[in-house]
């Protein structure tokens, strides 16, 4: 328990503790002022309703994507569930980079989307886009184990009592798997929140349209802005906090409801 508390207390306690010390030399007036400018604002509603658009997209297709892999076999299985991982190595900006290039108006894709009028690359599009990316192995992967662990007998006993396989899976399967999808989702969502590097190429960084809240603290970091940036860095870590808190909070409530 001691050396858990000590190493707990040393790369998370006392680093974001700083940030809430650095931010408590500002006045409440001077503190609001930065936190509430349009500038930043807008950044906090890029940057959280991406995070929660990301996660949502996540949910359902890692859920749809957990359950192919586990309930099928077909030919290149096991490369397409190594690739599953590939947003965890391979680096963000590396990422960043492809998607532009991917989804910019000359891109492969960006190309033909742009035939309907769709815009991909420098548009708040772009951003869930690259936050959907990097989220969608752990919806995956909290998913996974708990369908391989739903015995097939249990689908086998339900049809034979009439139910179709809507129903099956909405009332037999769905709510076991409930807190593991949003466990999946949270982890999602909170990667997306700070996420950086893989948004910061494709975002095109807009002010006021496509301007992510950790390119604000950058850029008032690289103005040597230090206790403004670390007023911004505050209000997005409580509002993890608080959101991480609800979603909890849900998990607990499922596994009492339906476990």
């Amino acid at each position: 328990m001691g050396f858990t508390m000590m190493y707990v207390t040393l790369l998370i306690f006392i680093p974001l503790s700083m940030i809430f010390l650095n931010t408590a030399t500002m006045g409440w007036e001077s503190f609001w002022a930065v936190v509430t400018e349009p500038r930043v604002v807008a950044s906090y509603k890029l940057s959280i309703g991406a995070a929660f658009a990301a996660a949502s997209v996540n949910a359902v297709f890692g859920l749809l994507l957990a359950w192919v892999l586990v309930r099928y076999d077909f030919p290149g299985k096991r490369i397409i569930d190594g690739l599953i991982d590939l947003p965890f190595a391979l680096p963000t900006a590396v990422a960043g980079i492809a998607l532009t290039t991917l989804y910019a108006s000359t891109g492969w894709v960006g190309q033909y989307l742009d035939i309907f009028g769709i815009r991909v690359a420098f548009t708040p599009l772009g951003v869930v886009v690259a936050l959907t990316f990097i989220g969608l192995p752990f919806v995956v992967r909290m998913v996974q184990p708990v369908l391989e662990g739903i015995e097939k007998e249990v689908e086998e006993a339900s049809a034979s009592l009439g139910a179709s396989r809507i129903h099956t899976f909405f009332k037999v399967i769905f709510p076991v798997v409930i807190p593991a999808l949003l466990s999946g989702f949270a982890l999602a969502f909170a990667r997306a929140l700070g996420e950086y590097g893989s948004v910061v190429f494709i975002s095109g960084n807009m002010p006021m349209r496509t301007e992510i809240t950790p390119l604000l603290i950058m850029t008032k970091l690289e103005q040597f802005d230090y206790v403004g940036a670390t007023a911004i860095a505050a209000v997005m870590l409580v509002f993890s906090f608080v959101m991480l808190l609800i979603i909890n909070a849900i998990q607990w409530w499922s596994q009492r409801r339906y476990v």
